[in-house]
């Protein structure tokens, strides 16, 4: 849902240059690989195999039933030395074929950091949202910078709620 006191009438706001800016301060940079759909559990398999990937924190589907075909793993959170980033199953996150890749920005002011994004060229695909998503919970913004790049801004320490 949207959020209420229409974060639309302050981007428009902005961009008229009726309100002033307001820094958005970021916690944290994650790049998001989006696998093809079912395929995130074999990925994180793979980078573990492969790179020595450590397991940080999962999200599963939230309504899946053990006789359904949806696989289990949405999203998880790896580590690759110092790194981490998150893989992800295809879904409303990438909208093109081929789109792979996805840049998670977490802040405790997703309105302003959006807002922001906006008045310097990005474009906000839908509206602010509230909720699970396969990529966290909390308040969350889908944005298409000028590049053709997807930027995910959401709601700092909500990614890959640990099913533990």
């Amino acid at each position: 849902m949207a959020q209420e006191g229409g974060t639309e009438a302050a981007i428009a706001g902005q961009e008229n240059g009726s309100a002033e800016a307001t820094a958005a301060v970021f916690v944290s940079f994650k790049p998001q690989l989006v696998v093809p759909a079912q395929k995130a559990e074999e990925a994180v398999q793979f980078y573990k195999a492969a790179f020595g990937a450590e397991e940080v924190r999962r999200v599963s589907h939230p309504k899946r039933k053990a006789e359904q075909d949806a696989p289990l793993l949405l999203c998880a959170e790896i580590k690759i030395g110092s790194s981490s980033l998150l893989v992800c199953d295809d879904d409303a996150a990438a909208t093109k074929p081929g789109e792979g890749v996805v840049f998670r920005l977490e802040t405790e002011d997703v309105e302003a950091a959006v807002s922001k994004a906006v008045k310097a060229g990005a474009s906000l695909d839908g509206e602010l949202l509230e909720g699970e998503a396969p990529f966290g919970a909390g308040l969350y913004g889908k944005l298409r910078d000028p590049f053709g790049q997807v930027w995910i801004v959401a709601s700092a320490g909500k990614s890959c709620v640990s099913d533990a």
